[in-house]
């Protein structure tokens, strides 16, 4: 019997936006259905069959993302089994977590330029995209505050 659960078809959707964009496809899959689950969130096992795959494929996908702070590990009284459900401010720390990577792209970018100074095409790309990743780099916290100040109660 095929257990029905609402809202796959979306997670499945959202799960292969995050593969196209980068993201290893099970972890994708994995978040995308924490998304979904009740208040509770899931065992391994309810995500294994949730998305069809075995409890191995689940358990590495769980230990990447528990690893990067995007899902937490959760205790009930008397259940033996761990529960995962998404960490509080997953999206805005994944998204936020990537300006230091950012800022040392801008300037390997930089590095990239001044190594090809006789080629004017190639220092125009490279300080183009340090000069982007350095925008990022400096209003990714801005938009951090501007995120949550707009989500407190009586801001807007």
């Amino acid at each position: 019997m095929t257990v029905e659960h609402p809202g796959v078809d979306a997670a499945e959707q959202a799960a292969a936006l995050l593969a196209a964009a980068g993201m290893a496809r099970m972890p994708a899959r994995v978040m995308m259905a924490l998304v979904g689950s009740p208040d509770e969130g899931y065992t391994a096992a309810e995500l294994a069959d949730r998305l069809g795959v075995s409890a191995a494929a689940v358990s590495g996908a769980v230990r990447y993302l528990v690893s990067m702070r995007l899902i937490q590990r959760l205790s009930r009284p008397g259940d033996r089994r761990d529960r995962y459900d998404l960490t509080d401010d997953a999206w805005s720390g994944m998204i936020t977590s990537n300006a230091p990577l950012y800022a040392a792209l801008a300037a390997h970018m930089d590095r990239i330029a001044d190594e090809n100074e006789h080629a004017p095409i190639s220092v125009a790309r490279a300080r183009e995209i340090a000069d982007f990743l350095r925008f990022l780099t400096e209003r990714m916290p801005q938009l951090t505050t501007e995120w949550r100040a707009q989500r407190e109660p009586g801001t807007g």
